[in-house]
């Protein structure tokens, strides 16, 4: 059968940069092709190929020049690093399934300093801060090896001004610069000495963390939060709430009437790719909710200032919503979630018959479909003289509803 013959393109990815870095296969690649497209960096380290160059990062960019160039039957297209470790050809290559598209691999630049390190990487986190929002600060925080991605002045001013906000001075940062090359270098820093200049560049730092929070699933006890006058949700309570939640790995909560912060908290914890919106309109209990914030290195942890679901309108729709508190708007708050998101998972904690009241009032008008409603009364033991009495917590009520997201 007859097959029209298609453009060759091959996503390469040539290492650090320098010919010292490239792989057989690269090579052969660079020295059969008709011509090569990548950022100008790329294309001059390539210069001595003595190819037709395009200087173009950009998918759209790219494929216009594929385009334009129908009689070339070979096109690399050069990619830093490996093509496979946060590399635009996953996106590039959707954007050319009419071509005969292939992925050549390349050293990439954790592989490289890793072995100038000598220390594996395979047990290691991998993040990047380059022209993406990873949430390093957990990462960093409950791993003992990180690989970070560095990139850009802006993003190295954020990212001394963090190991030092979330309290991560003691972890050691090496960081490679012009790996490859003559003047490659490699600075060591503790986080309390990094500054912006050491990490400003496209390097790679390893980071090693002395003593990670090894914890799975974060069951904090009420002691260790700060709390002031604030109510909070108690830890059985929260145990509670939290398993009726079902929170997945890159789930979006709304914690409204966050209070402390205490449930948000324990949210954040579970997974580094989690959003918390935690929506408070007390000052007092903003501000305890930005200290507990800092003080479990909770970086995916927004505080809204307000009231709900006023302050909800600028949010990106939520996959899970917990209410701890509603002001008495809890009809309101349901129809706007509902609207941003059907199927929501949504908590609601009650401690006053009236809330129950409310809440069978949204059932009839249709806000809430089929609320499970668990009542916990729960006692704490205390000591008086030579015995242990109970005492026991408010009563409250657990409303779960919504298919959440599976």
């Amino acid at each position: 059968m007859y097959e029209e013959k298609r453009q060759r393109i091959s996503l390469t990815g040539i290492g650090m940069g320098t010919g010292a870095t490239l792989t057989a296969e690269a090579r052969e690649a660079l020295e059969s092709c008709d011509c090569i497209i990548g950022a100008a960096r790329m294309t001059e380290s390539l210069s001595h190929f003595g190819k037709p160059a395009y200087d173009a990062y950009k998918a759209e960019e790219i494929k216009e020049i594929i385009r334009e160039h129908g009689g070339y039957g070979h096109i690399v297209v050069a990619l830093s690093g490996d093509c496979g470790f946060y590399s635009g050809a996953k996106a590039l290559a959707g954007e050319l399934e009419e071509y005969k598209v292939e992925l050549i691999p390349g050293i990439s630049s954790v592989a490289f300093l890793a072995s100038r390190l000598r220390v594996s990487w395979e047990d290691a986190a991998l993040m990047s801060v380059h022209g993406r929002r990873q949430n390093y600060i957990y990462a960093i925080a409950h791993n003992e090896k990180i690989f970070l991605l560095l990139g850009g002045e802006a993003r190295a001013r954020e990212l001394c001004e963090k190991i030092r906000y979330f309290g991560l001075a003691d972890v050691e940062f090496h960081i490679g610069r012009r790996l490859s090359y003559e003047d490659e270098t490699i600075i060591c820093r503790r986080g309390s000495e990094l500054m912006p200049e050491d990490c400003a560049g496209l390097d790679v730092a390893f980071v090693r963390n002395p003593s990670p929070d090894k914890r799975v699933a974060a069951h904090i006890e009420d002691e260790e939060f700060i709390r002031g006058g604030v109510p909070m949700t108690k830890a059985e309570i929260r145990a509670v709430s939290l398993a009726k939640l079902g929170l997945t790995q890159d789930a979006v909560l709304y914690d409204i009437g966050a209070g402390t912060g205490s449930v948000s908290v324990e949210a954040a914890l579970r997974s580094g790719e989690i959003k918390v919106y935690a929506v408070e309109k007390n000052p007092e209990a903003i501000r305890i909710l930005k200290e507990n914030k800092r003080q479990f290195g909770c970086d995916n942890i927004e505080v809204v200032e307000g009231t709900a679901p006023g302050g909800l309108q600028n949010l990106e729709p939520p996959t899970h919503v917990f209410v701890g508190g509603s002001s008495g708007n809890l009809s309101e708050i349901l129809k706007a979630v509902k609207d941003r998101n059907p199927d929501v998972r949504i908590v609601i904690n009650a401690a006053s018959l009236e809330t129950i009241g409310e809440v069978i009032g949204a059932e009839r008008s249709g806000l809430l479909s089929a609320p499970e409603i668990v009542q916990i009364a729960a006692s704490r033991s205390r000591q008086l003289g030579a015995y242990h009495m109970m005492t026991a917590l408010n009563p409250v009520y657990v409303v779960s509803d919504g298919k959440g997201q599976k």
